[in-house]
């Protein structure tokens, strides 16, 4: 017998040669053959010590090599020992079933599908498919492939099996969920549909290029176990799990008798009546386990009679057979177990006669009729057939020549020993014939055991009939109902009931699970003539009883007090009986024939015994005996247990599923069915399931928390008295154990919370972290019932993420090589090194934030400290390249807006301890910054103005952008060239007009790169930040109005150059002057206004108005300048018309000349050339300022004044004439002077007010009368030029 203890005394390696050999054989290797019987070591030995004297180390080796073998065997003979139990839990489970809410796992991917993954992607993205992607998704994959696909942290949840695609698909989902939300609102496309898209090409680029028609077949079969299992697969699973050999099964599978019920039912009863009386034995000898307190001895006792009663009730409970009739199933108690179940004789229940009722079903098939020649072959013949006491039914019509038929008849009847009838007639051809005439009958006796195939039987003929030889071929078949377990015909003697001995036809039924009953039967009767229930008899072979005639081989039923006597005339027919009865007792005593031939009756002789268990043969022949007639209840099932699972879970962890731990249906339905069977404590159970899980978790395999839960909640409600499952006993083994378990799980956890990020990649398994965490929160609790302090849980947490913020940086500065880099490097590379460093610190931290945040939501400041922690690792890298810097470099500006940027939007980092020490870092660079670019600046434009020419600059907005800042000769100092500055946007309407100086455009640009700069630097601190604003503003405007004064003195030196004569054409260098003044103010604006507070609003308003004012009084001191410059040319033309003054000397001679002349010759009066070249000034500087100067409103401005001054010059000097009649020629020129300044200042969008102004009116009026004097004494002096609208003169 083997020893059900020695499972325990197995060491490690012996496990691990076990799941080795799981694992070979779930791998579809070739089963490994039994190893040979070791020889006896003392043998050997002496044999070689005869021949030669071994070395020390050949005799180590060979003990070694014996204790192998020798251990290989043990293992070999309990896991087939373990598979029996697991058959039979298999063949005739009654406790469990397969679940059917188990969740679904998905299909695990490995390494070579990951790889072949990545290829798959980058094809895509190098265009390498057919696949067609906008900018939008191709980005989206694209750092979906450089972030996770590259990542080595999938990599290794890969190889530890715990990632499917649904997982690599969910994190791509939620990827681009965040990138669609972004995206612009387009009319007509809602975003799921753009969700919905990319996703489809997410598959798409997944799925590649596959032939697809082979792979449903891969699939069903792969997925199968996810299903509900048949019994055959269930079998062929665990010859895996276990190395079971396809030979080992089939002979074990014959040996138990697995597809029949009834004995696996029986066995079953046997069980439960060894774990019985194991329990009475454990209560009378009082050997009972160690328990915590005594009082639990006896509560064990009672646990183990109600486990054993409640599966006795699930037994009780099944139907005797599926398929069968409805039976009402009497719950009938053993009565050979009622004292220890307290249920006296007075409380069993009887079986009455109409109890064991049975009803069959009879066919009845009537071939043909042989022998039949007293009718004519003409004459038709027919037969009926009915059971005694039925309906009759009949055949077709056949002529007697040809007498066939093959009709059935189906009958149901309640008789065990029917009687059947068949009679031939033929047709009467009298005409007073009433009935059909009968040409012979045959009446048969069935039986369930009567031959189904046809037969010939010989008809009874009336009187002298000629048919003497008829003979009728047909078959009756009578079915055996489910509750029918055996019949035939029995000689029987007892005390009580078949007190005559005498042969008789019995029937075995099965009333109920545990209710049979051996019943006798009279023909024609429904009822037993006479019946006995098993219960508490035992059956076995005895020797034949010489007094009784009848029967040649015998065997009896005993009982207290009863005795029943049987008896064969077959031995085959005797084994069949026995062995019916014995599933039918449930007696734990298994008769066994006489290994040599019986002794028979005197009248009979020798039987071979070996027909029958011809399986069992086999099975002692193939060594599997031992195995098979084991009895259960000497075993401990808990070491088996163990084992069992143990191999289970090695097999489902290396199935194609990503099961994270958990069991498919079948294996939990196995399971579920052999603690129940075999009482394994479910504290025991789920002990074994958390050590199990630990160690595979504590080796890399990906394990659920939430399963870890379960199972810890289990026995944590167990060792605490909580009875989840009725057991309120708790051992000391269970309770050391749970302490043991649970300082192992305590450290497996923090542990993988410390290594959050690589335990729980990218949030993956979903949900997993935040089980985790809640995990911990139980294993920390004292009992179920009190809670834990919250802080203490907070206090272990922090001290994980502590840990984890080191771990972090460690491997993240190995993946980036800083150490290296760090020791040997340049001061630029150095700080490049950080840079990047930063770069993957800060992507550091937003995974955690999108994958992990939700999980530490409980506790989202302790995320944050594990943010400072891990940053302030960072910071000493940081600090010492930037120590290694030059003074005055300014490359690591982007430094601190990379970092400041990531952390200001920080609820909790913003301004925390790294934050602030990085602006400690940097405010010195920033003030030192500022303080040498506002001197090159000043001095910028302190000697750009000296150097200006005032040209305007027209491309300068093409090359701004990539300006570097100047360096100033008299600093000591490099002004970078500061990144990422865009082209002002006060530059984007200058790009096809005419702008100020260069180096008015090289100082506003300065400014505002310099505080565009600043902004950029979105400094966290707002007082310092206020403080660099207000200085930049101050700055600007001091340097504005340098600029403005300077410019304004230039514009008037300039302005004094230029002549007086219409010649005078306003230079380019005004008009940029005039437009540096333009650009000022509109840079005033956007450089010089300050957001701050209503305490200091009223304060900078007054400063910032001065700079307004002064720009604005600029503006118009250079407007009356060059208004006075351009009137003074109209006086110059006023001047020389001066000279036609009625009573001047000039004005005498010339008209004295020209009457003179006129006697004589032809001679040309003075021309409009005066008036002409005027007007020819007026407009052509008129386009000068609308062409290059930008401002309209200063133009406007302008030209009211021009007009202005220009009429009331116009006038003063009319006025000073107005006792003076106006010579032809000066009122010729002054009308066109008048009334072209009118018409082209109209033009240039002089308004109405002004042209028409009083100065004009009144210098209108006396042009008109002048005209109309000359028009009475001169009519044709004027030439057609008049003050009126409506003349149509040229110019």
């Amino acid at each position: 017998m083997l020893d059900p203890s020695s499972s325990e005394e197995e060491s490690d390696e012996v496990l691990e040669e076990e799941r080795r050999d799981v694992l070979v054989a779930a791998g579809g290797g070739s089963p490994r053959s039994l190893p040979p019987p070791p020889r006896d070591p003392r043998g050997r030995e002496a044999g070689a010590a005869r021949a030669v004297s071994p070395s020390p180390s050949v005799l180590s080796e060979g003990r070694e090599e014996q204790e192998r073998l020798q251990r290989e065997e043990r293992e070999k003979r309990l896991r087939l020992q373990l598979y029996v139990f697991i058959a039979r839990c298999i063949a005739h489970p009654f406790n469990a079933k397969q679940p059917t809410d188990m969740a679904r796992r998905q299909q695990k991917l490995n390494k070579q599908q990951l790889q072949m993954l990545k290829e798959r992607f980058q094809a895509f993205l190098n265009g390498e498919t057919q696949i067609v992607a906008d900018e939008a998704f191709c980005n989206a994959v694209r750092s979906y492939y450089e972030v996770f696909l590259k990542s080595d942290r999938v990599a290794r949840m890969v190889h530890s099996g715990g990632c499917s695609a649904n997982d690599f698909r969910d994190v791509f989902k939620k990827n681009i969920e965040k990138r669609v939300r972004s995206l612009p609102e387009i009319d007509g496309l809602s975003k799921e549909t753009v969700l919905s898209s990319w996703l489809a090409k997410y598959d798409a680029i997944y799925r590649g290029e596959e032939d697809f028609c082979k792979q449903p077949n891969r699939m069903a079969l792969s997925a199968v176990s996810e299903l509900i299992l048949s019994k055959e697969q269930l079998y062929e699973m665990f010859q895996q799990i276990l190395g079971i050999k396809k030979l080992e099964h089939q002979l074990i599978y014959n040996a138990c008798q697995l597809d029949n019920g009834d004995e696996q039912a029986a066995q079953i009863r046997r069980e439960l009546d060894g774990r019985l009386q194991l329990a009475e034995q454990m209560a009378r000898e009082r050997k009972f386990p160690k328990f915590v307190t005594r009082e639990m001895e006896n509560m064990y006792i009672e646990e183990l009679r109600s486990s054993v009663n409640l599966l006795m009730a699930n037994l009780e409970s099944l139907p005797v057979s599926k398929g069968g009739p409805e039976f009402k199933l009497q719950k009938l108690k053993r009565s050979q177990n009622s004292a220890f179940l307290d249920i006296g004789d007075e409380n069993e229940v009887q079986l009455s006669k109409s109890d064991v009722v049975l009803s069959f079903t009879l066919e009845i098939v009537i071939m043909e009729v042989q022998g039949l020649k007293s009718v004519a072959p003409n004459r038709i013949v027919y037969c009926t057939m009915e059971v005694e006491g039925g309906e009759k039914l009949q055949t077709d019509q056949a002529e007697a020549s040809r007498p066939q038929w093959g009709t059935q008849g189906d009958f149901t009847t309640t008789h065990p020993r029917p009687v059947v009838k068949v009679k031939l007639f033929t047709e009467s051809t009298g005409v007073l014939a009433l009935e059909d005439k009968e040409l012979g009958r045959v009446v048969l006796y069935p039986t369930s055991n009567s031959p189904k195939s046809p037969d010939l039987h010989k008809m009874i003929v009336p009187k002298n009939s000629q048919d003497s030889d008829l003979k009728i071929k047909l078959a009756v078949r009578m079915d055996k109902p489910p509750h029918m377990k055996h019949c035939g015909y029995l000689y029987a003697l007892g005390q009580k009931v078949w007190k005559r001995w005498k042969k008789r036809y019995f029937v075995l039924v099965q009333v109920s699970q545990y209710t049979f009953a051996m019943c006798s039967y009279r023909e024609k009767k429904s009822e037993p003539q006479e019946l006995m229930q098993l219960e508490g008899y035992t059956v076995d072979y005895t020797a034949p009883h010489t007094g009784l005639q009848g029967g040649r081989v015998f065997f009896n039923a005993v009982k207290e007090g009863d005795t029943v006597i049987f008896a064969s005339d077959d031995e085959q027919d005797r084994i069949l009986w026995v062995q019916a009865m014995y599933r039918a007792t449930g007696q734990s005593y298994k008769p066994v024939p006489a290994s040599q031939a019986q002794k028979m009756n005197p009248k009979g002789g020798n039987v071979n015994t070996g027909i029958s268990p011809l399986y069992t043969d086999r099975g002692q022949k193939h060594g599997m005996d031992e195995f098979i007639s084991a009895n259960p209840c000497k075993f401990d099932h808990a070491s088996l247990f163990r084992l069992l699972q143990r191999q289970t879970l090695d097999h489902r962890l290396n199935d194609s599923y990503s099961c994270l731990g958990w069991f498919s249906p079948g294996q939990v339905f196995v399971l579920d069915e052999y603690c129940a069977r075999y009482g394994v404590r479910g504290c025991h159970r789920h002990l074994c399931y958390l050590n199990e899980l630990i160690e595979h978790s504590e080796n890399g395999s990906v394990i659920d928390p939430t399963l870890l839960h379960y199972s810890f909640a289990f026995c944590a409600s167990h060792v605490h008295g909580n009875r989840p499952d009725g057991i309120g006993t708790v051992s000391v083994e269970e309770k050391e154990r749970f302490e043991e378990i649970k300082d192992r799980l305590s450290s497996l956890l923090e542990n993988q919370i410390s290594h959050f990020r690589y335990c729980f990649p990218f949030g993956r398994p979903e949900g997993a972290l935040k089980a985790t965490l809640s995990l911990l929160e139980r294993v920390l609790m004292k009992d179920i019932a009190t809670p834990i302090p919250a802080e203490e849980v907070k206090k272990v947490v922090r001290k994980c993420l502590e840990k984890a913020a080191l771990i972090n940086y460690t491997r993240l500065t190995e993946y980036a090589k800083i150490e290296e880099t760090m020791n040997q490097a340049t001061p630029a590379r150095k700080l490049e090194e950080v840079l990047h460093l930063a770069e993957l610190c800060i992507e550091v931290l937003q995974q955690n934030e999108e994958h992990h945040s939700e999980a530490f939501a409980w506790w989202p400041e302790l995320l944050a400290e594990h943010a400072e922690k891990f940053l302030s690792l960072y910071s000493v890298d940081m600090d010492s390249a930037l120590e290694a810097q030059l003074q005055d470099s300014w490359d690591s500006f982007p430094l601190f807006q990379l970092l400041n940027n990531a952390l200001r939007n920080d609820t909790f980092l913003c301004n925390g301890k790294f934050h602030k020490h990085l602006q400690e870092i940097f405010v010195p660079m920033v003030i030192r910054y500022i303080d040498l670019m506002e001197s090159s600046i000043a001095q910028s434009i302190h000697r750009g103005l000296e150097q200006e020419s005032w040209q305007p600059v027209k491309s300068i907005t093409n090359s701004l952008p990539n300006v570097a800042l100047p360096k100033v000769p008299s600093l000591p100092l490099n002004l970078p060239q500061i990144p990422s500055f865009t082209t002002p946007t006060w530059m984007t309407s200058l790009y096809d007009s005419t702008n100020g100086s260069a180096t008015s455009e090289d100082l506003f640009w300065k400014l505002d790169a310099l505080q565009m700069f600043v902004f950029d630097l979105h400094w966290p601190e707002p007082e310092f930040a206020h403080h660099l604003e207000q200085r930049l503003k101050l700055m600007a405007t001091d340097m504005i109005e340098a600029c403005v004064k300077r410019t304004r003195i230039a514009f008037e030196l300039k302005l004094q150059k230029t002549n007086k004569s219409t010649d005078l054409r306003i230079p380019s260098s005004l008009c940029t002057m005039f437009n540096v003044l333009v650009d000022a103010k509109k840079q005033t604006a956007k450089l010089c206004i300050l957001d701050g507070g209503q305490e200091f609003a009223s304060q900078w308003q007054q400063y910032h108005s001065k700079i307004d004012d002064l720009i604005e009084e600029t503006v118009k001191e250079i407007i009356s300048l060059l208004v006075s410059k351009v009137v003074s040319v109209l006086e110059g033309v006023l001047s020389k018309l001066s000279r036609y003054d009625e009573g001047t000397f000039f004005s005498s001679l010339v008209s004295f000349t020209v009457k003179a002349a006129a006697k004589y010759v032809d001679v040309p009066k003075p021309g409009m050339d005066l008036a002409d070249t005027y007007i020819m000034f007026v407009r052509q500087n008129q386009d000068i300022l609308r062409e290059k100067v930008n401002e309209e409103m200063y133009i406007e401005k302008l030209f009211d004044q021009w007009y202005s001054s220009s009429m009331k010059v116009i006038c003063m000097w009319l006025a000073d004439r107005l006792d003076l009649q106006l010579h032809i020629y000066q009122l010729k020129t002054l009308i066109k002077i008048v009334k072209k300044t009118y018409r082209d200042f109209r033009l240039q969008g002089v308004l109405e007010g002004t042209l028409n102004s009083k100065t004009y009116d009144t210098v209108h009026s006396r042009l008109t009368v002048e005209e109309a004097t000359v028009s009475v004494t001169d009519a044709g002096g004027l030439q057609g030029i008049t003050m009126k609208d409506s003349d149509e003169e040229e110019g």
